[in-house]
């Protein structure tokens, strides 16, 4: 059987800005008998996201990230459908979840790395899997409890950056949920804003690219910022911090806006903004939700809840096709996408 796959065609370099000629397609042949174990899929949908530009560079920065190879097929989330099983716990018809997905049309996978999903957790949308039920909606929910200090009715003020993105529109109405009491997003453009504010729920936004953010903040944030979600690092970063109250807390979900820097993870303040978070004493530790496994089921089905009694409101930009694979993940790193970026593969669901 012949099948399609994008496979890495070049590294941006370290201090590089990735672009859609960094991947490109090629058909391979996949093997007609599958052996015990292992299961045939059809791709339904896959997950671009920024922790990603880290697997472009040869060395990622980190133990749990393992680099993409030249010339070899990419991984990340996907959704698929088993056509044929060979395992004893996975049936033909399953939908099946991984975080090491290939990126192409057909595969046959080990059944002993693959999640089975229940459709009816998101109401049939099931590239909500890769977003709101599932990693993206992880990292914001356990992040904000496990490292925001949330105390319900306490009068708390939440500043979520990248708040337009997969993790940040979902942060904001999180932290609503839990209990703060004011949420403030940053995002890229008018439009964004709108929608955090019509849509999601948020009190107020800040367009980074249209005047003086601190400023803004001080205005919107008249009580200081006590929860700092961030998804950016950078400027924006500074900014927040400097209008954050003694003994608050940043939530270092990611750094978008230094991936394409040769700089350690997470990465060093500058030394006004060090000096700031030093002496208010505000906490600022590394955050990688795969450090808390036990947490995911209780977590996934709490977001599901939310969900479907309309409190979380979930968005999504869709590509459709593996052959825009590059260009879905060039539009997530500039700010392309509003919510989750998602790539739709096929919508057959058919056997």
């Amino acid at each position: 059987m012949i099948i399609q796959r994008v496979v890495l065609n070049s590294r941006p370099g370290k201090n590089g800005n990735p672009v859609a000629e960094n991947f490109r397609m090629e058909e391979v042949s996949l093997p007609d008998i599958i052996k015990e174990g292992q299961v045939q899929v059809r791709t339904l949908y896959l997950s671009v996201d920024p922790y990603m530009r880290c697997k472009m560079n040869e060395d990622t920065g980190t133990d749990y990230l393992a680099p993409w190879q030249l010339s070899q097929v990419v991984d990340g989330g996907g959704i698929g459908i088993i056509e044929e099983s060979k395992h004893p716990h996975l049936a033909k018809g399953d939908f099946v979840t991984s975080f090491y997905w290939p990126w192409q049309t057909k595969a046959v996978l080990d059944g002993n790395g693959l999640e089975k999903v229940d459709p009816q957790l998101v109401d049939g949308h099931l590239s909500y899997f890769l977003g709101a039920i599932g990693m993206p909606g992880l990292t914001s929910l356990i992040g904000i409890q496990e490292k925001g200090h949330i105390s319900a009715g306490s009068n708390q003020t939440m500043v979520v950056s990248g708040a337009a993105g997969a993790c940040g529109s979902l942060a904001g109405q999180i932290g609503h949920l839990l209990g703060c009491s004011r949420v403030v997003g940053i995002c890229g453009t008018h439009e964004k804003c709108l929608i955090l504010t019509s849509e999601l729920g948020f009190d107020a936004a800040v367009n980074y690219k249209n005047g003086n953010v601190a400023e803004q903040l001080r205005e919107l944030c008249p009580a200081g910022v006590d929860v700092y979600f961030d998804n950016v690092g950078g400027d924006v970063s500074d900014s927040v911090i400097s209008q954050m109250n003694q003994n608050s807390h940043i939530i270092l979900c990611g750094q978008i806006s230094q991936y394409n820097k040769d700089v350690p993870y997470p990465p060093p303040l500058a030394p006004a903004t060090e000096a700031i978070q030093k002496e208010r004493n505000i906490t600022r530790e590394r955050f990688t939700v795969l450090n808390y496994k036990d947490k995911f089921q209780p977590g996934l089905l709490q977001l599901s809840q939310w969900y479907k009694e309309g409190k979380l409101k979930i968005k999504e930009t869709v590509i459709n096709g593996l052959e825009n694979m590059g260009v879905a993940f060039q539009s997530m790193m500039t700010g392309g996408n509003t919510g989750k970026q998602i790539v739709c593969i096929s919508e057959d669901f058919s056997l």
